[in-house]
């Protein structure tokens, strides 16, 4: 057994720059772990970095100096960030405290519609079972309610919070895309100079983050923009606000579709009940899902390595349920991460299962 376990630290643990990396990866989770909050305004204004080399790139590709191009396209950010915060973000406000003041009314016309379940359908569901149902949407009601009014009294500190993220978020970004190359160097002093594995695992995670961030932003305003249309047309309560939910869910792959479907189907039942303005509407959002799955995200996605839709769930269960929010949002990144340190790791011969792959059995 002994020898069997020496073997296994020779082939896994011998080489010093695979050691390495396995520290600056510790490292790099407490840190996120410890002050994932204090350095949040700092991860944002990563993401906005990356979200912008894109442009940075097309603008120097056409003979554009670096400054310049750093001042045009970190005013293109800026009028993006104010066009949010004066006019998407007030109207999608103003939807949600509707939604809120409408919430009894849906409540009330839900429970309506629950007690008919145990005339129609004796032997399977009871009046005591209905009352429980109702009983616990009572409760669930009421601690939303409580939330909402927590929230409302905390605004003072939310105001706060969100002017920090407007001055310090835009600085960041700024001087991030102005001296990433210096700053990249900086870091990089601290390494040692023989570094092929760390080079060959940075590359591929540098490749993997910009790929999905950019990704993923344009996935948000093409669904959130096509669903918000859709809905606008077809009449639908809180058509923003919904559409604006639709565009976000694209962050979570899998469940957030399925989460994000029942507030609408929701909303759209108790606008129309079971006619055929509800059926039109979940068939057409049934089939902007289908585009966003079947068509958007290949053509977005096709540099980015592929993950198996197991390992997709279980890296936003894991890493949401760690950090939260960028937890979620990186959960494809640092997963596709583990499967590059995996795959250039001394010692590995595996190949990890991708989504599509099947296994032939041979007779």
């Amino acid at each position: 057994m002994i020898n069997v376990f020496r073997r296994w630290i020779d082939r896994y643990l011998s080489n010093e720059e695979a050691l390495l990396l396995l520290v600056l990866i510790g490292v790099f989770l407490l840190v996120i772990g410890f002050m994932g909050n204090v350095l949040a305004p700092f991860l944002t204004a990563v993401v906005v970095a990356y979200l912008l080399q894109g442009s940075m790139q097309f603008l120097k590709r056409r003979g554009v100096g670096h400054l310049t191009a750093t001042v045009v396209v970190f005013i293109m950010f800026v009028g993006v960030m104010l066009t949010l915060l004066l006019f998407i973000l007030p109207a999608s406000w103003a939807q949600l405290s509707q939604f809120f003041y409408e919430l009894p009314r849906m409540a009330s016309k839900g429970q309506a519609l629950l007690m008919l379940l145990p005339e129609q359908y004796p032997d399977l569901i009871t009046t005591a079972q209905v009352q429980d149902w109702v009983q616990q949407a009572r409760e669930e009601l009421a601690s939303i309610g409580q939330w909402a009014l927590s929230f409302s009294i905390s605004g003072i500190t939310l105001v706060m919070a969100m002017l920090i993220y407007c001055v310090l978020v835009p600085i960041l970004v700024f001087f991030l895309l102005k001296d990433a190359d210096a700053i990249l160097s900086w870091c990089l002093g601290f390494l040692p100079r023989q570094r092929s594995l760390l080079n060959e695992v940075w590359v591929e995670m540098d490749l993997q983050i910009a790929n999905y961030i950019r990704g993923k932003a344009v996935e948000i305003v093409i669904v959130g923009g096509a669903t918000y249309v859709a809905f606008l047309l077809l009449g639908l309560n809180y058509a923003a606000l919904l559409a604006i939910g639709v565009g976000l869910s694209v962050l979570v792959p899998y469940i957030g579709a399925a989460v994000i479907t029942v507030p609408i189907a929701l909303v759209a039942y108790m606008q129309w009940g079971w006619s055929n303005d509800f059926f039109y509407l979940m068939a057409v959002y049934g089939i902007i899902q289908a585009l966003d799955g079947n068509v958007l995200v290949p053509l977005l996605f096709s540099e980015v390595v592929n993950l198996h839709p197991v390992a997709i769930i279980v890296a936003v269960l894991v890493f949401g349920g760690l950090w939260g929010f960028w937890g979620v949002f990186f959960a494809i990144p640092l997963a596709t991460l583990l499967k590059a340190v995996i795959q250039s790791w001394p010692g590995h011969t595996g190949v990890a299962p991708e989504a599509g792959e099947e296994n032939n059995a041979s007779g």
